[in-house]
């Protein structure tokens, strides 16, 4: 079986990749996560996925997968907080209004150079919250690395008031519908009559 490798080192994706029960390993991209003013969130997240993907694959004989999540509120691009007071501005902002996540996938095939490509795009409704809830939630939660600061699979659920998506992973940080499919397509099936259980990273 072909080798498979996560271009990232966030724990989230690699807890989401695992779901597939199939072998991989992680290695950190060390690319440039800037991003030019004027250029669209949606393109933003596809180029470090792609990009990520490539700086991995350099040097070696695997798949590998690379993601990015950038979320935007009225066009505005928001990125990981970093920190407390960080974190609980961008929550303000967002509360009682609708943030867009750009969830962007990226499948490198180093034998050949081959890229495949997918952008899923999630609505997430937050609900109107006061400031000393939000500052709560952040205390005990403390998701600064996280883009939106907040855990959707954890206490962050009880921020919004609706989200809308074709892929509930996707929020995560790994739209695992579209990447389980292109990884069969790349020969990796979960599902292959010779796989039994994998080893998790």
């Amino acid at each position: 079986m072909r080798r498979l490798i996560l271009a990232s080192t966030s724990k989230y994706r690699a807890e989401l990749l695992a779901r597939l029960n199939l072998p991989f390993e992680t290695r950190s991209p060390h690319v440039d996560e800037s991003i030019p003013p004027g250029e669209a969130p949606e393109a933003a997240a596809v180029r470090l996925a792609v990009g990520k993907a490539r700086a991995v694959a350099r040097g070696t004989d695997a798949i590998v997968i690379g993601a990015d999540q950038i979320p935007s509120l009225d066009g505005r691009i928001l990125r990981k907080p970093g920190s407390h007071r960080a974190a609980l501005e961008q929550l303000e902002a967002s509360s009682g209004r609708t943030v867009v996540f750009h969830t962007a996938a990226a499948i490198v095939d180093s034998r050949d150079g081959s890229v495949r490509s997918t952008v899923d795009v999630t609505e997430v409704d937050f609900a109107q919250l006061p400031r000393d809830a939000l500052d709560r939630y952040l205390a005990i939660e403390q998701p600064y690395d996280c883009a939106g600061g907040f855990k959707a699979e954890g206490l962050g659920i009880i921020l919004f008031s609706a989200i809308r998506s074709r892929d509930p992973t996707a929020l995560i940080g790994l739209p695992l519908i579209w990447v389980a499919a292109a990884l069969r397509a790349s020969g990796l099936d979960p599902l292959a009559p010779d796989r039994g259980p994998a080893a998790r990273p």
